[in-house]
């Protein structure tokens, strides 16, 4: 009996994904739990892994596409089974088009995710209502999610043929966002005609990494009434312990971000309202802390997560975080390495940013951002000039859980730890 091969939902917020590459061919031998794939996500690329043994029979979905989770994206058989009737259904589906209104598919590579197992594998005999967004099922009556009817009916549109994004042409929340946001947008004078070389602009598709930044920032700035913080810490005992660790050895070596990650994971357990979750109907307090640390990455940011960071040494959380930066860089980073944090950092020093502000990363409920660390001259106690390291923090605070107080203690606390690094030595 054949065996479907679907987009599978490879982290927890995937709702498409980008088959990036084919690992195994039309004809090859499969055995459960074989490569088959990899798939671009939201947070990095993962691997589609086969749910059955047999041959390869088909790739309905080529290298660089996008396919909502749920896609029928391939086909295990025997080696003379016939697939005719699944292939058939899938190529049958796969050239509807969603209306202008709708965000269409594109032929090019477009930001997706990507899951261990759809929610609920379609039957057979439903295969193909799971493989197109135009599907026969989708045609007779409108699906959308719950989230999707109440931002129509707030925004008054219609969802009258439109095509959703997601599994089974299902609306979904990017759909009514993007409907609107065409809707809205100020009509585009007509661009001059370019003479011989080349276009006026490129449009580039963006990636996965790139929608989700865009999508969580948006559910960040807007609603989450935020203030800032702002504190300059004196780092001069640091940079001498510092020096002197990095003289016993290599594996004494510790960075100022690495003093700064513990000394946050430190304070945060001793401001546990600081620690903690924004639910919408009540708070969770973390007892854990499980520090974010902010990547930069070509395609966009990305937040591994430091897991009971308090309960390392400085040791640990140096190797900790610079394994976890390698691997946001090259993209293999597991689901379960970027979700689960209770608070962030984001440091921007290395670039020579003075200061800046960072946004909040929901449902989490501050976040610091560190600038550069200066030489500055300061008044010594004896009346003449000294010269003395000096960084600024800055914190974002959702003041629906930490007031002005509750944020300025913090800082206090970290700025003894981080002034006094041997309280960090455990």
């Amino acid at each position: 009996m054949a065996t479907k091969i679907f987009m599978e939902a490879l982290s927890p917020t995937m709702e498409e994904g980008r088959l990036v590459k084919w690992l195994k061919n039309e004809g090859d031998a499969v055995k459960h739990g074989d490569v088959m794939a990899e798939v671009e996500t939201d947070k990095a690329v993962m691997e589609l892994v086969a749910r059955g043994d047999g041959v390869l029979r088909a790739k309905l979905v080529q290298e660089g596409s996008a396919a909502a989770v749920g896609t029928l994206v391939g086909v295990i058989g025997a080696k003379d089974e016939d697939v005719s009737a699944l292939v058939a259904s899938a190529g049958a589906a796969a050239p509807a088009a969603a209306p202008a209104s709708a965000p269409a598919a594109s032929a090019a590579p477009r930001a997706t995710v990507g899951a261990t197992q759809p929610a609920a594998a379609p039957s057979s005999a439903s295969a193909s209502s799971a493989v197109s967004l135009g599907s026969a099922s989708a045609a007779s009556r409108t699906i959308a999610s719950p989230l999707a009817r109440k931002l129509a009916d707030d925004r008054g549109l219609s969802l009258s043929g439109v095509t959703g994004s997601g599994p089974n042409g299902r609306i979904v929340k990017r759909d009514i966002e993007a409907i609107a946001a065409a809707a809205s947008a100020p009509a585009k004078p007509s661009a001059p005609t370019r003479a011989a070389s080349g276009a006026d602009f490129e449009d580039i598709p963006l990636t996965q990494i790139r929608k989700t930044i865009a999508r969580r920032l948006a559910e960040s700035i807007g609603p989450i009434p935020t203030f800032y913080l702002t504190a300059e810490f004196d780092l001069s005992r640091a940079a001498e312990m510092r020096a002197a660790a990095a003289e016993l050895g290599d594996e004494f070596k510790v960075s100022f971000n690495d003093i700064i990650l513990k000394a946050t994971a430190t304070a945060l357990t001793q401001h546990p309202e600081v620690n903690a979750h924004w639910l919408g109907d009540s708070i969770r307090y973390h007892n854990r802390v499980h520090l974010g640390m902010a990547v930069a990455t070509d395609d966009g940011l990305i937040v591994p997560v430091i897991f009971d960071a308090n309960e390392k040494g400085l040791g640990a959380i140096s190797r900790a975080s610079k394994d976890l930066a390698k691997k946001a860089r090259e993209r293999k980073l597991k689901p379960e390495e970027y979700t689960g944090s209770t608070f962030s950092v984001s440091n921007l020093g290395m670039m020579q940013i003075d200061q800046f502000t960072a946004i909040i990363n929901p449902p989490e409920v501050g976040i610091l951002a560190i600038g550069a660390i200066e030489d500055k001259p300061v008044v010594a106690a004896d009346g003449g000039f000294e010269i003395r390291k000096k960084l600024r923090v800055t914190m974002s605070c959702d003041h629906r859980v930490i007031d002005g107080s509750v944020g300025a203690k913090f800082l206090q606390t970290l700025r003894r730890l981080i002034e006094n690094p041997l309280l960090l030595v455990h």
